[in-house]
């Protein structure tokens, strides 16, 4: 009795049972996610099919790998680690004080708004929060800002990198869906928007609502020369992000072609303002390949294990489970958003994405609903992983540049008001799809 048919016996699903087993055993020795779902993969090849079934997972892997869209990915990366090192961010962020007005909780408005554009230009979710909290946490906390609006607003506005496009994760999404990248933008941009609106009222309505949330409206006028100081500072940003988002919505260019005129923007940019250098060019490439790096490796184990598991009949087996729940579609999306969000308390959303998105999209399609929404209320819910404890990603990335007083269970307190936004929007759009435009 050879390895196969020992493992074949168990039939699809205890067989389904022992590769949950096994993976959520092996991510709890430490081992890295990509390489724990290509061992997965390949002991359930050799003891499901034999020898015979390593060419099909090394075909997947490379129609994975060899795809054009996915070029996309570094350039965006690339972007963001320019900006990272760059002083391109920090007067962003000063000029945007200009449109903050004079409201209460203006500079956490600000910090709103500059999220936005900085997500426009590079779409990387960890620079961002990183950036803010090296500029805009320090600032409200000398101003006199709660605390914990301080650290929400910096966490979850550094996250909006998931929805605003150029967003990594829609990419991620319309790879592994097979669905058009310039669709998922068009549909996401609107969702983004909500969601950071819905940030600024929760501001609008501490400020007001919550004595000693915000201090009080600095009444001194901002002289005439500051201002214009200021707007160039806004000038470079704002180039960029019509570059790149323009030249995709105006049909000139597609999303790998606009990711390349990005990275020539921020290149541009940093050239025009002094401050490009061998050793910044240097430090974004080796930031990159390590980013780029842990993509390409999780996504190979990803798509091998799903490949597997796809000629087990693991596949039908659970679309059969998830759709025999209920006859109500709604019901049916509910439970993957369910499933999502745990997964998102463990996994990195690329794993999230590459493992479920092959199982969960035939579903959607076959049950009459738009793949294209499903990859907004996907990315929607990946918001909330970013944030949601114990391993929310967001709250590790400003724990390495906050203050030493700032503990991970301070920064998770503090997201909680955050995380119900966000919770509330992902149930918006199920309710109303037509938010996105679809």
């Amino acid at each position: 009795m050879d390895l196969g048919f020992n493992l074949q016996v168990l039939g699809i699903e205890w067989g389904t049972v022992l590769m949950f087993g096994m993976l959520i055993a092996l991510l709890l020795t430490g081992m890295p996610l990509a390489f724990v779902t290509l061992l997965v993969a390949l002991i359930f090849a050799l003891g499901w099919f034999g020898p015979m079934s390593i060419p099909l997972i090394t075909s997947r892997v490379y129609s994975f790998v060899m795809n054009f869209v996915f070029v996309s990915v570094p350039m965006f990366v690339l972007m963001a680690a320019i900006l990272d090192r760059s002083g391109i961010a920090r007067d962003l962020f000063d000029a945007m004080k200009l449109f903050a007005g004079r409201v209460r909780g203006s500079v956490a408005i600000q910090t709103v708004f500059v999220s936005v554009i900085l997500a426009a230009m590079s779409g990387i979710i960890g620079g961002e929060i990183v950036l803010l909290g090296l500029l805009a946490l320090p600032q409200m906390l000398r101003l006199g800002y709660d605390r914990n609006l301080a650290i929400g607003v910096v966490c979850a506005g550094g996250s909006l990198g998931t929805m605003i496009p150029p967003s990594i994760v829609l990419i991620i999404y319309g790879l592994t869906a097979n669905v058009s990248i310039g669709e998922l933008f068009t549909a996401s941009f609107l969702p983004g928007f909500m969601l950071a609106m819905f940030y600024c009222i929760y501001i609008l309505a501490r400020a007001y609502l919550t004595p000693g949330a915000v201090p009080d409206i600095d009444p001194t006028p901002v002289p005439r020369e500051e201002k214009l100081r200021l707007l160039k500072g806004l000038a470079l940003p704002i180039l960029v992000v019509f570059m790149v988002l323009g030249s995709i919505y105006g049909g000139i260019a597609s999303v790998t072609e606009a990711s390349a005129i990005g990275v020539g923007g921020v290149l541009l940019s940093t050239v025009l303002r002094g401050e490009f250098s061998y050793e910044l060019l240097r430090g974004a490439a080796m930031q990159t390949l390590a980013t780029v790096g842990m993509i390409v490796w999780i996504g190979i184990g990803a798509t091998a294990i799903v490949g597997v598991y796809n000629l087990m009949g693991g596949v039908d087996f659970v679309s059969g489970m998830i759709t025999g729940i209920s006859d109500n579609p709604t019901v049916i999306v509910l439970v993957m958003m369910l499933i999502l969000f745990f997964l998102g308390a463990f996994l990195d959303w690329v794993g999230i994405a590459l493992l479920t998105m092959p199982i969960f999209v035939p579903i959607i399609t076959e049950l009459g609903m738009d793949p294209v929404w499903f990859g907004v209320l996907f990315c929607m819910n990946m918001q909330v992983s970013f944030l949601s404890p114990p391993f929310g990603p967001a709250a590790f990335y400003l724990k390495s540049v906050a203050p030493p007083d700032i503990t991970l269970g301070v920064i998770f307190r503090s997201l909680l008001p955050f995380i119900a936004l966000q919770i509330l929007a992902v149930g918006l759009l199920i309710a109303f799809p037509g938010i996105t435009g679809r």
